[in-house]
């Protein structure tokens, strides 16, 4: 489906021990014979000057390697004219990103694809043959073998276009979790498994992942994904990364708190970003705090540590709103409405 060829060579970043970095990356370069180049840790100079030294074709990874790739201040001085295949996947791949990673980075395709551990790692993917259009706003159809279904309540399928859980069967799917049979009844419901992330299908069959539902919170009665609103910070061309928690508040019960990775030299501050929002979004979706730090925390994987956010925030409501941490400031808002989106009392 990827396209991949006995004479690719793979740069994989994403740990063997992970799903993603084992059956996307090392087990598909055995069974096409192509040839792996394992990095230890993921540094954009030195993935840079591996691409040029070795010719890399193909580079799978989360969407925070190519964010940070495309930041590095001295991608321009290395050929990277080897590079024609991206496969990258998750809930929170911007549309600009997709096209940025063909216009500046120089993929001829970028394939987008969704699964979990519990999914031995996919579940759906684009093809290399799908327009870039698709690539960006979905993450493909199921794979030979798999079904998908949105959950619509008391075990039948949701419409075509609504949102609601995602669930899979099919051969790749995992028994049940090692010695926990109450956490395994619990991971499936008819014989499907609950991914708990949130997502919709469209008629032909494309899904479109828009977000965790443990991620989601509520503001004055309205559910926020923010992966809908890490999306939307995403445009701001001085925004380089976006990553948005709900946090408690005293009168809506949950608002939002976005960190944002500024683009080098740009001249960013919470308030100006914060009405630029309000004229993209439902106004309840609007973060009211922003913080701005240096790096977004990620794990092993090169993915958002969310948890290491809550932590962040936890120490700025302490501080009374004030900075973070070295590289971080903090700014608030309340605000008028947007664009006409109900408020919640």
């Amino acid at each position: 489906m990827v396209g991949l060829r006995a004479d690719d060579r793979i740069m994989i970043i994403a740990p063997f021990f992970h799903s993603f970095g084992s059956k996307a990356g090392l087990f598909t370069a055995l069974l096409a014979g192509a040839t792996v180049h394992p990095r230890l840790t993921f540094d954009p100079a030195g993935c840079l000057r591996l691409i040029e030294n070795e010719r890399i074709t193909v580079v799978p990874g989360p969407p925070a390697i190519f964010h940070g790739l495309l930041a590095d201040p001295a991608r321009s001085a290395h050929d990277l004219s080897s590079l024609r295949l991206a496969v990258t996947g998750s809930s929170d791949v911007p549309t600009d990103l997709v096209l940025a990673m063909r216009g500046e980075l120089g993929f001829e395709h970028v394939v987008t694809g969704y699964g979990l551990t519990e999914s031995s790692g996919v579940a759906t993917m684009c093809s290399h043959t799908d327009d870039p259009e698709t690539v960006a706003r979905t993450a493909g159809r199921a794979i030979p073998g798999v079904e998908v279904r949105i959950d619509g309540g008391g075990g039948a399928p949701a419409p075509t276009g609504t949102r609601g859980e995602i669930l899979l069967r099919g051969y790749n799917v995992m028994s049940g979790y090692w010695r926990d049979p109450e956490r395994s009844a619990e991971a499936f419901v008819d014989g499907w498994l609950r991914t708990g992330d949130i997502g919709e299908l469209d008629d032909a069959g494309y899904l479109r992942v828009t977000g965790r539902s443990k991620d989601m919170y509520i503001r004055g009665g309205e559910n926020v994904y923010p992966v809908e609103v890490e999306h939307a910070l995403a445009r701001h061309g001085d925004v380089r990364e976006a990553a948005v928690i709900g946090v408690p508040d005293a009168r809506f019960g949950e608002v939002g708190r976005a960190f944002v990775v500024p683009r080098p030299g740009a001249g960013l501050d919470a308030e100006s970003l914060i009405a630029w929002a309000r004229t993209r979004m439902a106004n309840y979706k609007v973060p009211r705090y922003v913080t701005f730090l240096d790096e977004l925390p990620k794990n092993a994987s090169a993915k958002v540590f969310k948890p290491a956010l809550r932590e962040l925030a936890r120490a700025a409501e302490a501080d009374g709103g004030g900075r973070t941490d070295g590289g971080g400031t903090d700014g608030g808002a309340d605000g008028g409405r947007g664009d006409g989106a109900g408020e919640g009392a």
